[in-house]
């Protein structure tokens, strides 16, 4: 059973294809980058653990940008 049938789905943006923190653009030396990198190897109640860890005021992950990386789609009022 699938809800979603892969063959029929069309993207409006080449970049919704991947969905991975990596090939967002500008993710090098970001802060999120080294919560990935630590995050990324944790699944489960682990997870929550770790990144409630993170978010404590002693975690020095790297540049916090102010960047905005989302796509702009066009509007049904256009």
């Amino acid at each position: 059973f699938q809800r979603v049938r892969p063959e029929e789905v069309v993207f409006v943006d080449e970049k919704l294809k991947d969905n991975r923190f990596e090939s967002k653009g500008g993710a090098s030396m970001s802060y999120g980058l080294k919560a990935h990198q630590d995050l990324i190897k944790t699944r489960g109640k682990g997870f929550t653990k770790e990144k409630n860890k993170k978010k404590r005021g002693s975690y020095r992950g790297g540049v916090i940008d102010q960047q905005s990386y989302s796509i702009k789609f066009a509007s049904d009022s256009e």
